[in-house]
């Protein structure tokens, strides 16, 4: 399995608009963060182990995007992504879902409605946001995305892999994680709630929310994720959701051995 960090950085993006901080003005491209996003790309594998039957994605590499972010064209012309076969949504604020109106391109070139995979609370808000997608007016003009919604109430199978729900919160805000295999990614999340640890157990590769050293009302802080870090035993931890506080080769000198900052293009083989 690979997974590509599409995107790093915190909502605003970084650079911030107007910024003059050592980090908004760094040479360094690891400190140029669009926002947050994963793909995960599986070797298609014969059979649907939960089902016996043949692979929805066989006979090609199965690529799972999580989050359609706001940058999303751009991330996808940066790292050549050709191919989306399903999306996964861990929530519904603007940094996660803007890019949407983007996957229409995957629509053309492979010539068929990409499934969506979300919570119900996610799934309204993408119906209500998105409402020219969902609820089309007579006049389509240059075509709009096409999407199959599905409800997610617990772990299932795409393509032979399985995709464990991780519930966190974001503050007062229940949201989704996602686990596969020994691999989980938790963006946007300051809490995990004594229910979802099992879920993470076992897990050797993690990319986790850290968005600056103070505490934050919404995110982990960075010592908060180390923290997390050393209770769920990873082996190695990249985190994401950076604010520009954070510089990228100052902080990673900083921490734990097996523990740094991700950047936009980070490519992990799981």
């Amino acid at each position: 399995m690979k997974v590509t960090v599409l995107g790093s950085g915190t909502s605003s993006g970084v650079p911030a608009i107007g910024c003059d901080c050592a980090v908004c003005r760094s040479t360094d491209p690891r400190d140029r963060r669009t926002r947050p996003s994963i793909l995960i790309e599986i070797a298609p594998g014969p059979k649907d182990p939960a089902s016996g039957s043949p692979s929805p994605f066989a006979g090609s590499v199965r690529s799972i995007l999580v989050d359609t972010s706001t940058d999303l064209r751009e991330q996808a012309l940066a790292r050549n992504v050709r191919r989306v076969d399903a999306i996964l949504f861990t929530h519904s604020h603007a940094d996660h879902v803007m890019g949407l109106d983007d996957v229409r391109r995957y629509n053309q070139m492979q010539r068929a409605a990409i499934p969506c995979f979300a919570d119900a609370e996610t799934l309204a808000s993408l119906r209500r946001m998105f409402a020219y997608v969902f609820t089309p007016p007579e006049q389509i003009g240059g075509g709009i995305p096409q999407l199959s919604l599905f409800r997610i109430g617990g772990p299932f199978s795409l393509g032979g892999a399985e995709i464990v729900p991780v519930p966190v919160f974001h503050g007062r805000l229940p949201i989704l994680g996602f686990r596969v295999g020994a691999f989980a990614y938790l963006t946007d999340c300051n809490r995990i709630p004594d229910e979802s640890w099992p879920l993470l157990g076992g897990v050797k590769t993690v990319v986790l929310d850290a968005l600056r050293r103070r505490p934050h009302p919404t995110h982990f802080s960075l010592s908060e994720a180390v923290d997390v870090v050393a209770r769920l035993g990873a082996e190695r931890a990249y985190f994401t959701h950076i604010a520009h506080d954070l510089g990228h080769a100052e902080t990673c000198a900083q921490l734990p051995s097996g523990v740094e900052l991700a950047y936009d293009g980070l490519v992990l083989e799981i």
